[in-house]
């Protein structure tokens, strides 16, 4: 896997994915930031959030449940001091579809958790404490 940053002024960054997909990054305004894209911490989480998601839904299709939707929250705490790593993570996520099984989405997003999501277990494997939750919604 590979990547490039190339620098657009200010504090802005073109980040191109070995594939071929670029993604703007910007910082904040006090360090020279407009706000032109994601913070790169913020792009971690999202990561993080894509990676847990994409296992979730692949293993819920595995099982033959009938999803419409898949929508994931996730919320970080940062440590007070430099560097500002995450120290928790939370992710919550609300499933909706037609007549789910409670224990295949509970299992689902236990083996992201445990098992596939490599960006979940690497950085729990660096100290951050990662929770999970998810709900139902039966879809209309």
């Amino acid at each position: 896997m590979k990547a490039t940053v190339d620098w657009t002024g200010n504090a802005s960054f073109r980040v191109t994915s070995g594939t071929g997909h670029c993604v703007q990054l910007d910082g904040p305004p006090d360090h020279g930031g407009e706000n032109l894209g994601p913070r790169p911490m913020e792009m971690l989480l999202m990561g993080l959030g894509g990676c847990s998601s994409f296992d979730v839904m692949n293993i819920l299709k595995k099982s033959r449940q009938d999803v419409t939707a898949c929508h994931t929250e996730l919320e970080a705490e940062r440590a007070d001091a430099v560097p500002s790593v995450f120290t928790k993570i939370y992710l919550h996520f609300v499933v909706t579809g037609r007549d789910l099984k409670e224990n295949q989405v509970k299992r689902a997003v236990s083996l992201s958790s445990e098992k596939f999501c490599s960006a979940s277990i690497m950085l729990e494997k660096a100290g951050v404490e990662i929770t999970h939750s998810h709900e139902i919604r039966e879809a209309e």
